[in-house]
Formats: structure tokens, sequence, C-alpha cells
């Protein structure tokens, strides 16, 4: 959420970073309702003084009726803060000025790290690599849950493990405090995130069955699957006050994700690339506001060294700004290279919300004699599916069989994987 004075002080601003989103908010309108707020709220104060002047006078017919102009001007001034707060939610963070107008054909490549892998022999696409050493089997999954899951198993199951534990080991080294998440998140916790925003559905939500019977589905009896383990690492400390020493506070969080990749089609459907479930390791941070650049770029090099260390060839692409999510004001992707598609696919995301859903979440630090609101980083470590996909695809060899990243074969204990 952007601060209300912000965008009373920078209306032309908001409204354009808006729509460098994408995104259709009637700035104007806004502040007509946050004037009309302003205006209850001075009336409500007046009122509350003259009531409380004709208590001590006892003025009794004077204080009954200021009470009941009271009640009345309170209950709007209720109604219109709701109105406001609905309206507030609506406007996009802000774009940081580096970031590319436009479509997301605007992106920007900062940077290429090794040569593609262009093989002698024609590569075969991960799907048909794990069905050959069977460590995938999307078949027998789309028997139990449909399509677009999948089982990972075997030496599969393996990698996926070694990535993990090769991910959390550096990065607690780093400082990052390992955690677990839940996996499930009220309602009220999407708001403030500001991912679930009208335009998004490409979450899932879970209900209590016997009350959906019984009085239908409401937002308060709706409990959302996790599309990343930052949708419930972010509120952790929700109405917290952290004290500046320990800022930076960085998290190392595992969990699954949960995701409808609404309108996905052709081959991104194919094998395990644009699943409804799969594995992260996330990095979420928050920060001092003056730390945020730092950081992020800490943790976009923490990135990049699981990548350099896998051998696995990449390109940096900073996102165009109508590709942004909701909440974000910058993001760094790193894309993979993938030999069957003959080209880079995302596999890792690195964004800051500045102070946007710290401002939602009301999570602050003590800074001398002033709150101030921190900023949260969110990045990934590996988005393990896709991880796989690129190691079995950049790894093959002639025969069939995939060879091992050395950096993973003390966790395997293996160096290649044969049909």
């Amino acid at each position: 959420m952007l601060d209300i004075k912000f965008i009373r002080e920078n209306p032309g601003l908001v409204q354009k970073a808006a729509k460098d989103k994408g995104f259709h908010v009637d700035i104007n309108h806004v502040l007509e309702i946050d004037s009309k707020h302003r205006e209850l709220s001075l009336s409500v104060q007046k009122l509350r003084e003259e009531r409380n002047k004709f208590s001590k006078e006892q003025n009794t017919e004077e204080g009954k009726r200021v009470k009941n102009e009271l009640e009345i001007k309170e209950h709007a001034l209720k109604s219109v803060a709701e109105e406001l707060n609905e309206w507030l939610l609506k406007v996009p963070n802000l774009p940081l000025k580096a970031v590319p107008v436009g479509d997301p054909s605007k992106f920007k490549i900062l940077k290429k790290n090794g040569e593609p892998r262009h093989l002698s022999f024609t590569p075969k696409d991960h799907l048909e690599l794990g069905e050959s050493l069977d460590i995938i089997d999307v078949k027998r999954a789309a028997k139990v849950s449909g399509t677009r899951f999948g089982y990972l198993k075997n030496e599969g199951a393996l990698l996926e493990l070694a990535l993990v534990q090769f991910a959390i080991e550096r990065l607690v080294k780093e400082g990052f405090i390992p955690i677990f998440p839940p996996m499930l998140i009220k309602a009220e916790i999407t708001k403030a995130l500001g991912y679930w925003n009208a335009e998004n559905s490409n979450n899932y939500y879970l209900v209590n069955n016997f009350e959906e019977k019984k009085d239908g589905i409401t937002e308060e009896k709706k409990m959302y699957l996790i599309g990343t383990a930052e949708h419930s690492i972010a509120p952790v400390h929700k109405d917290e006050i952290l004290q500046s020493k320990i800022l930076p506070l960085r998290y190392a969080g595992f969990s699954s994700a949960f995701r409808r990749e609404a309108g996905s089609y052709g081959k991104d459907t194919r094998g395990i690339l644009r699943v409804h479930q799969f594995d992260k390791v996330e990095m979420v941070e928050f920060v001092k506001p003056e730390d945020d650049e730092k950081e992020r770029r800490k943790m976009l090099s923490l990135s990049e060294s699981f990548m350099q260390d896998l051998e696995l060839p990449y390109r940096l692409v900073q996102l165009a700004s109508e590709d942004l999510a909701f909440p974000s004001a910058e993001t760094i992707d790193i894309e993979t290279w993938m030999p069957s598609q003959d080209k880079y696919r995302e596999t890792h995301s690195i964004s800051t919300t500045t102070d946007f859903q710290a401002r939602r979440l009301n999570i602050k630090y003590q800074d001398g004699n002033e709150k101030k609101l921190v900023h949260i980083l969110n990045g990934t470590a590996f988005a393990i599916g896709r991880t796989i996909i690129a190691i079995l695809e950049n790894y093959q060899q002639e025969n069939g069989s995939v060879v091992v990243p050395e950096a993973l074969r003390k966790y395997v204990g293996f160096s290649k994987i044969a049909p």
C-alpha cells in the first residue's frame, strides 16, 4: 500500500506508475474519498470536543444533540474509511526508476553467463529423458491428481533433496534462518500481500466443507494455498516492531507451491515445467530502506552463485513495468538455457516490494525514537522442478544418460543417471 500523503502530493506520478504496470486505478477518485474522509475526521473531532465540553458543563440537552450527531458522523466516517482503504488496496506499488517501461517484451538483458550448450546430437526434452530414466512420471500422476502433476522418483527424488540441502547449507552460512513455513494462509493475509488482487486468478483456496454447506462460502472461511514460501514468510512479523540491530533479517524457506497456471498451453504444459504443484527454496529479507539495493544485489548474487556452481548457462533479465507483480517495485529474473527449446527460460526471480507490503502488514523497526517501515525482499534460491529440467537437458548424453553436476554429487552419491 502506498502512503496516502504520498498519493496526495504526487497524484500524477502515482497514476502514471499504475498505468505503466498495466493497472487501471482512478487516482482522482481515491483523492475525492480521501478528502471526504479528512472532512469527516475533522467534523468528528470537533463534535467530540463539544461533547466533552457539554459533559463538563452538565448541559444535558446540548450534550444529547451532539451525541446523536456524533453517532451519525462516526458511522459515516467508518464507512468512508473502509471505502478509502479498499481503494488504496487497488493502487499498485511504484516501479523503480531503472525499470523499463512497457509490455513484457520490453525487458532488458543485463548479463549473460556461460555459453548455451549446443549439443552434437538432437537433444531430448526433460520429459523424454525423465521417463526413459524412470525419474519423472506424469502419466500415473494424471490418474491420481489430473493433468499437470508429476511424480519425481528414484534419482529424481534424490536430486531434489540434494538441491534443497545444497541451497540451505549455503544460505545458513550467509546468515539466513532456515524455516519451514505453513502452506495455508488466511484471506486477510492474501489481501495484505497484494498478489491476490482482482486481476489474479492463479491461486487455490480451501474451505471447510461443513461450513460451506451451512452458510455458503465467505471470504473468512477460505484458506489459501501459497504460491511460494514467500507468501507465508513475508507476513511472519505482521504487527511487530523489529529491533534495528537484528536487520537485515534473512529467512530461507522450503515449501511446496501451488498455482493454477491459468492460460498456459503448448510445450509449457508438457512434463513438469509449468505444473500446479512444485517445490521451492525461497529467500525473504526484512531490511532497512537504505539497505534495500545492497541486500537485493547480494540476494541476486547468491542465486547466480547456485547456477554458476551447477555450471548452467543463464542470463539476467530486468522485467518491464507491465510484467511486474502488483506489489513489486523491481524484479530481475534468472533465465536458464533449455537445449530442447533452444532458448532461455525463467528459473529464478529476485524482487523488492520496498515498504509496500510492510505498510499493509504493519511491519516496522525501531530507529532511535522513530518507528519506520521495513523493506521486504524476496528471491528464488531454487525452483526445484525447473532446476531439475535444466540439469537433465544441459547434462544429457547421446546415449540417454545424464551426468550429475559435480556440486551435487556429494549429496546424491552418484555421478550419472543411466537408463
